[in-house]
């Protein structure tokens, strides 16, 4: 599992187009916008390449001048763990 965060800067007068195609990325989810150009978005999934390859997309959208990931965390869900009693 992989959960990420960014902030894009994408030109004002391509604001919404450039939401409409991020949310057409699975995945990903808008948290905030400004009519400046800032918007913020989580990524979800299942591994470390994955995201990555989306961040790359990210890049791709049009009017995007800029990401900037702000927080990352990864878990291997399929490490075995125990519980331990105190």
């Amino acid at each position: 599992m992989n959960i990420s965060s960014a902030i894009m800067y994408i030109a004002p007068e391509r604001i919404y187009e450039a939401c409409e195609a991020l949310l057409r990325m699975s995945g990903v989810e808008i948290h905030a916008r400004s009519a400046e150009g800032k918007v913020v978005v989580t990524l979800e999934d299942d591994d470390t390449n994955s995201a990555a390859d989306k961040y790359v997309a990210l890049h791709g959208v049009p009017g995007v001048a800029s990401v900037a990931m702000v927080y990352q965390y990864s878990d291997d869900e399929s490490v075995d763990t125990e519980e331990v009693k105190a």
